[in-house]
């Protein structure tokens, strides 16, 4: 499998997620997950993407979900101020089976890779954009609806996982939702998690109420 590491630190972040074969750009600011960087720079650049179940409060350490991604650095910026700018590619979803106990500031998970060795396949799927338009034209009407901006000309250009997966990772969606989406077991699975969290969610609009 790559060689890839058991044991990995991890970085709960609400309502964020990445997939494998997705580049995200993420700003590092807090002191622990400088050293948590610094750590991963000097070793083999993995860090492991995991969201907490409840929002993240400064005097709790809060429960994480299970699942999670393993992603690798690939580029690194240090800025004046001492934020770290990095970009981290997603490479194969992972599964927590224990936290481990020790003396840094940031977690460290065991994790297990064995039900998502299909991550690591290359296979490309392609489907006309007109029809994956159609397919996503109610997450079009929500993107615009909360002011989200999305290069659809852009995505035409990507193969289908990498279009449905940066969509969901960039929708407006609930942690739960996004959670959902995060741990389909393909990307059928997923398209269809997202046609029927977008039903509900067209459900809501059409009696006036307001979506959180």
């Amino acid at each position: 499998m790559n060689n890839f590491p058991n044991i990995i630190p991890v970085f709960p972040l609400s309502n964020f997620i990445i997939f494998p074969k997705t580049t995200v750009p993420l700003n590092i600011f807090e002191p622990r997950y400088i050293d948590m960087i610094n750590d991963s720079m000097k070793s083999n650049k993995f860090i492991g993407m995991i969201q907490p179940k409840t929002k993240i409060d400064n005097n709790q350490i809060p429960e994480l979900y299970k699942i999670g991604c393993l992603g690798k650095i690939t580029t690194f910026k240090e800025t004046e101020d001492g934020r770290y700018l990095i970009e981290l590619k997603g490479l194969i979803r992972f599964k927590i089976t224990e936290e481990i106990k020790s003396n840094k500031k940031y977690r460290e998970c065991k994790i297990d890779f064995s039900d998502f060795l299909n991550d690591l396949e290359n296979k490309k799927e392609s489907i006309n954009f007109t029809d994956l338009e159609m397919i996503f034209k109610n997450l079009k009407g929500l993107f615009e609806k909360r002011g989200f901006i999305i290069n659809w000309k852009a995505l035409e250009k990507q193969s289908l996982d990498e279009t449905i997966n940066a969509l969901a990772m960039a929708s407006p969606f609930t942690l739960e939702e996004k959670q959902i989406l995060l741990e389909a077991e393909n990307l059928d699975v997923r398209k269809s998690k997202i046609s029927e969290i977008l039903n509900t969610y067209t459900f809501d609009q059409y009696n006036n109420t307001t979506v959180q």
